[in-house]
């Protein structure tokens, strides 16, 4: 089970400090707590993990598809070129940089050519599927860049570390095999950050660079992930880090008394219209859901459904925007009953259907759903917040469902819990002795824990402990009647 399930996490404004990797000028790398980034400890817990081939396959997979002659950075780069949609000079340098990046990648050994030729890599896949287009350059050419400058000088990365550059304010995340990507939630989540500590010099800088890196995706102006995720293919995006921008730019603009920035916002807010897998907007009964993922119309995370709403609403606000208002009460119809869906009675399930939330997802929800009541009053809202507040301190449920079984089986002892939760079973005889301990961890509902039940016919005692993802801990007792080989048992 990652995730407010996106590449990051960032909240409406700052909560916590990251510790970042800066790297400067001289190629030089250290260690800083950047205080306007949110903190990202949830990021531990994705539910997705990078969805690629390895290097070796994905290089057989590029000569294949040169045999097959098809697009390539080069060729759709030249084709931009030819056709007019970039300059003489955006071309040249776009294909010095391109080329300089392919000459440092065979340099390079081990970890650090891998992860330059991954990125490498995301490049022609973006080129072979016809998305290469003149708006998607600039993003496209800093994320070569960057990835050419840490990898020639920077340090190596364990998963999802976040570093920075020195005279940028964006946000970068490692990602195994895909290289340093601009993380579009964190940098959004920053600018909410800078603007919530009124650090507006950096607020105006971070949102200038963003700006910049904006593409056109079809009608609307957005802000794209350019690598594999979870099964999507680059260039994909997401409602969560989108929302996230205009609520940033929306804010910024009030500030600054930059009216280009909510300008841009509206442009931005078009993305909300569009169906996947060009947009995030699902029509449902209700109303309307948006996407923590424009590739997967299926997954509904509320964690970041939820966070999304804050976002539009505010920009809404803000922005005195009716389209947005629209935009807003269709989420809004459609959260109030997913939210009470992912609610267990217990704890909190991470998506529609799906399992459980681990602490950090639980958490996270809780703390969106009392912004969202905070904003709006709504009772289901404010409601559903207060019992996941409660479900920290509850201690799991537990009962023993199995009370009579043959002597000499083979048998499954039956329980039910309550929330997920590490559940120790431990069996004892008449006498004291332990005949069975066993424990591990499992989601709410009903298990068992295979047995093999002894000889001697009698009753056994049964404790039952759970400790639930917030460290609570409960204890049941109960027994098992231990019958003869002929005996009937009963359930």
């Amino acid at each position: 089970m990652f995730a407010c399930a996106l590449v990051g996490l960032a909240g409406s404004s700052a909560q916590a400090a990251d510790r970042v990797l800066v790297m400067g000028r001289d190629g030089h790398v250290h260690a800083r707590l950047d205080r306007a980034l949110p903190a990202a400890d949830v990021a531990s817990a994705q539910p997705f993990v990078p969805a690629r081939a390895t290097p070796r396959v994905r290089a057989a997979a590029g000569r294949a598809a040169a045999k097959r002659r098809a697009p390539t950075f080069r060729s759709e780069l030249k084709r931009l070129f030819t056709s007019g949609q970039i300059e003489a000079g955006a071309y040249t340098e776009a294909r010095r940089l391109f080329d300089q990046c392919l000459s440092t990648a065979r340099r390079l050994r081990g970890a650090r050519r891998v992860e330059l030729l991954g990125v490498i890599a995301n490049m022609h896949d973006i080129a072979a599927r016809g998305a290469l287009t003149a708006s998607r350059l600039p993003v496209l050419l800093t994320t070569l860049e960057r990835n050419r400058e840490w990898w020639t000088t920077g340090r190596l990365l364990s998963y999802s570390q976040r570093v920075e550059f020195s005279g940028s304010e964006l946000v970068w995340e490692y990602y195994p095999g895909e290289g340093i990507e601009l993380q579009v939630l964190g940098t959004f989540g920053k600018a909410n950050g800078l603007w919530q500590s009124h650090q507006d010099g950096k607020l105006q800088a971070l949102l200038d660079e963003m700006v910049a890196l904006a593409v056109q995706r079809g009608p609307a102006l957005a802000w794209e992930y350019d690598f594999d995720f979870g099964g999507g293919a680059p260039p994909w995006t997401s409602a969560l880090s989108q929302a996230t921008g205009i609520q940033a730019l929306a804010r910024a603009s009030v500030r600054l008394g930059e009216s280009t920035y909510l300008a841009v916002a509206r442009r931005a807010l078009t993305l909300f219209r569009l169906p996947p897998p060009l947009g995030v907007r699902v029509r449902t009964a209700l109303g309307a859901r948006y996407l923590i993922y424009s590739y997967a119309p299926s997954q509904i995370v509320v964690n970041a459904f939820v966070q999304t709403l804050i976002g539009l609403l505010d920009y809404a606000r803000i922005a005195h925007d009716p389209t947005a208002d629209r935009l807003y009460r269709a989420g809004d119809r459609q959260a109030r009953h997913d939210v009470a869906a992912v609610d267990t009675g217990a704890w909190s399930l991470y998506q529609l259907g799906g399992a459980e939330s681990t602490l950090p997802y639980h958490e996270l929800l809780r703390d969106f759903l009392r912004n969202l009541c905070d904003r709006t009053g709504v009772a289901v809202y404010c409601d559903t917040a207060q019992r996941f507040t409660q479900d920290l301190s509850d201690p799991p449920v537990l009962e023993l469902l199995t009370h009579r079984v043959r002597a000499r089986s083979h048998v499954l002892v039956r329980f039910h819990l309550s929330k997920v939760s590490r559940v120790g079973m431990t069996i004892r005889d008449a006498g004291g002795k332990t005949v069975l301990s066993t424990s591990t961890t499992v989601a709410r509902g009903d298990h068992a824990y295979a047995w093999r039940v002894p000889h001697r016919q009698g009753t056994y005692d049964v404790t039952l402990s759970g400790t639930d993802l917030a460290g609570n801990v409960a204890r049941s007792a109960g027994t098992i009647d231990v019958v003869g080989a002929k005996a009937k048992p009963r359930r």
